[in-house]
């Protein structure tokens, strides 16, 4: 599948489409579960860490821990590009998203399924998900910032 037949199938329209963040936010964020929010958003980052690290992971690891190190290793970028802006090393978001993979993997292993919920309560579980994660990772940082 190439990159521009996978964001038409997350999406529902093609690439540059007027549409395509609006469709973005209510797939991904009205997902019925947490791990289908990863499916729909940022399909670009997405289609490429899937073929790129997640697929060939797969063939290494089970699938869940793949699905664990593709999360580490997009924190990983993420932290990457803030360490060059910033100048300074940072693992924030490499936290940030192993806490958000943990999720997943439980929340995946649980069937967690909130598909008969109405699409605001799925958007504000999934929101909530990531902002605890968050704060959580903001937690930890103070913690070990210090040692």
């Amino acid at each position: 599948m190439t990159l521009s037949e996978y964001v038409k199938k997350k999406n529902g329209v093609t690439m540059g489409h007027s549409k395509s963040l609006r469709n973005n936010l209510q797939r991904s964020l009205g997902a019925k579960n947490f791990a289908e929010f990863w499916n729909f958003w940022n399909p670009i980052f997405g289609y490429y860490l899937g073929s790129k690290i997640f697929k060939p992971l797969k063939k290494v690891f089970p699938k869940g821990l793949a699905l664990f190190f593709t999360f580490i290793f997009s924190g990983l970028i993420h932290d990457l590009v803030t360490t060059l802006i910033r100048g300074k090393l940072s693992l924030f978001f490499s936290v940030w998203f192993l806490l958000m993979g943990t999720v997943v993997a439980i929340s995946t292993f649980n069937n967690y399924d909130l598909s008969n919920k109405k699409w605001i309560f799925r958007a504000f579980a999934n929101v909530s998900i990531i902002t605890m994660c968050f704060c959580l990772t903001k937690y930890l940082n103070t913690i070990f910032y210090y040692y």
